[in-house]
């Protein structure tokens, strides 16, 4: 059983949430809850937030079966490019610098040990 959570439209660069993603991919939810909470980075909390949303969704398509955390596995975890939000701002000689803000998609896959 797959379950699958998005965390759509984060104020963050998908560059910084990739370093973040490499720690937990492959691992069970229980082992990636513990590296992310002690992960200083605010990608790490965003992360946590969106896993925890996964687990409930697979808890929620179980429909109650008895499934530990440990048996639960990350199957894939990708961070997508968001809009971008521009910003301009004076420069030098009349010119004008862009600013972007990115923003990033994240999805997270769960699946059962058995499945």
């Amino acid at each position: 059983m797959e379950a699958i959570a998005r965390e759509r439209f984060v104020r963050i660069s998908p560059i910084k949430v990739r370093r973040v993603v490499h720690l937990i991919k492959h691992k069970n939810v229980e082992e990636a809850l513990n590296i992310l909470h002690f992960t200083p980075k605010r990608a790490a909390r965003v992360l946590e937030k969106a896993l925890r949303s996964a687990v409930a969704n697979f808890y929620e398509k179980e429909e109650g079966a008895k499934v530990a955390a440990r048996e639960i596995f990350i199957k894939n975890v990708y961070v997508d490019n968001g809009p971008m939000l521009r910003r301009f701002r004076p420069m030098s000689m009349g010119r004008v610098g862009r600013i972007r803000r990115r923003t990033s998609h994240i999805t997270i896959i769960l699946e059962n040990k058995q499945g």
